[in-house]
């Protein structure tokens, strides 16, 4: 053979490996394109073995960093919505000492509005979020968070309180929480509801413990003094969650609308978002009213305070455990039956005189709503595709937020117009709860033709 046959020969080989080489790298994206029937994201990854591995179709669904990242959304969930939760420690306090004169009705519109706005930046944070920004935003929210906190510490007049308790720390709490919400989905499927209730979990320890914090530091150092000290505690927090939340995926190089109406032409997705709409009217009725209607029916007014509490304290057993039986039987067929449970404990709350009664009504009801919290965002990441979370999940929580701004008042104006809580429970759990489970049930219907299989 001579030299000239034999170097066509080596070009040969060289060229039919490059070709098989080529054809290996390409072939996961010609798989997800042709496996489901869909076009493959926009964005490739960038080339490199280790970038191949952040961008992998599929999630880690675990390691370091993808536990870290939950760990750092337990942690700001803890900061924003658990910190939220401590609404009723401030609304008595208020109404006592700082804003005596004030109706008790205008001094909860400052947690109604905190409360709401903690849900509705997710239209416009999920949005963000499918476009790549994460650390930026979660900056600017914890940096707001932590400044409006030491004022809260100068504020003296209404007006002083609804801006910076109701409006600025509902709206900076709702971008950090938002974007917390979207980021398990990036590095867990198959563990994905485990992830999400791990993360729930910050809020009910938040819930817990700010609410005991605040009150025993007014006593012992002053409500100014006890601000600044939330404010450090919240600087803490924020910055580690500042440090270790980070999306997995690449963002969307395709732009789109805040507001993606097409989305609701999908049944399931539509039916699923007019049951939280209907849930979230009452399911907090309960946390919201149980203290006041505890020493209405007789129960010293320490211990009812703690209440609440201790309904937070039993729904991070909720929360841990709803997630663990998401992932092995869904989350439709957990959390449906589950908050049937809440409801009726809603029900029940009103005839409860003792205070064994309501110890049993605000663990086992704890427990229930827990397990919905934690699960709330889980069918909707299953309902679509990854890169796209944000703009659904979003748009789900800011109907949730018009669902939370109003449910409160129409359960205190039930309660204002009866004299009693008989028909606020009657309220919450027969037009509000019951059939917002009907309609998940109607939810899984639609995805899966039937109520049995795995959803």
């Amino acid at each position: 053979m001579s030299i000239s046959d034999s170097t066509a020969t080596i070009e040969a080989i060289i060229r039919e490996g490059e070709s098989k080489s080529d054809a290996v790298v390409q072939d996961p994206e010609k798989q997800a394109a042709t496996s489901d029937g869909s076009e493959p994201e926009n964005d490739e990854p960038p080339s490199g073995s280790q970038d191949l591995v952040q961008y992998g179709l599929e999630p880690p669904d675990g390691g370091l960093k993808a536990w870290l990242v939950v760990a750092g959304c337990a942690v700001g969930s803890c900061a924003t919505f658990g910190f939220v939760n401590a609404w009723g420690v401030f609304q008595a306090y208020y109404e006592e000492q700082i804003l005596v004169g004030t109706s008790p009705s205008a001094i909860a519109w400052i947690g109604s509005i905190q409360y709401a706005l903690i849900f509705a930046p997710g239209l416009f944070i999920g949005r963000i979020f499918d476009m790549g920004w994460t650390k930026i935003p979660l900056a600017g929210a914890s940096a707001l968070i932590v400044a409006v906190a030491f004022l809260i510490a100068e504020c003296t007049k209404y007006w002083h309180f609804l801006l910076c308790q109701g409006i600025a720390l509902g709206l900076a709490g709702g971008v950090a929480f938002g974007m917390c919400l979207g980021c398990p989905a990036h590095w867990f499927k198959r563990r994905l509801g485990l992830a999400l209730g791990f993360m729930a979990i910050g809020s009910s320890i938040g819930g817990t413990c700010f609410p005991i914090a605040v009150k025993n530091l007014v006593e012992q150092v002053g409500f100014k003094w006890t601000m600044r000290i939330i404010g450090f505690i919240e600087l803490v927090l924020l910055s580690f969650m500042v440090a270790t939340v980070q999306r997995r995926l690449p963002p969307r190089k395709r732009g789109g609308p805040f507001f993606d109406f097409s989305a609701f032409k999908q049944l399931p997705y539509l039916l699923y978002n007019l049951a939280t709409f209907l849930v979230f009217l009452g399911i907090y009725t309960v946390l919201t009213y149980i203290d006041v209607s505890a020493v209405d029916s007789g129960i010293n007014e320490d211990y009812a305070f703690y209440l609440v509490a201790i309904a937070n304290a039993c729904s991070t057993v909720g929360r841990l455990s709803g997630g663990y039986l998401a992932d092995h039987l869904g989350p439709l067929t957990v959390m449906t039956p589950i908050t049937a449970v809440g409801g009726v404990l809603t029900y029940i709350w009103p005839f409860a005189h003792s205070v064994g009664g309501y110890t049993a009504v605000a663990a086992i009801y704890g427990c229930a709503s827990g397990v919905y919290a934690s699960l709330l965002p889980a069918p909707v990441v299953r309902m679509g595709e990854t890169h796209d979370i944000g703009l659904r999940v979003g748009m789900s929580m800011t109907i949730i937020a018009i669902s939370a701004l109003v449910g409160p008042p129409i359960s205190g104006a039930i309660n204002a117009a009866t004299g009693g809580f008989k028909y606020t429970g009657v309220y919450a759990v027969g037009t509000s709860i019951i059939l917002g489970c009907c309609f998940l049930l109607a939810t899984k219907v639609a995805l899966l033709g039937g109520l049995r299989g795995k959803f």
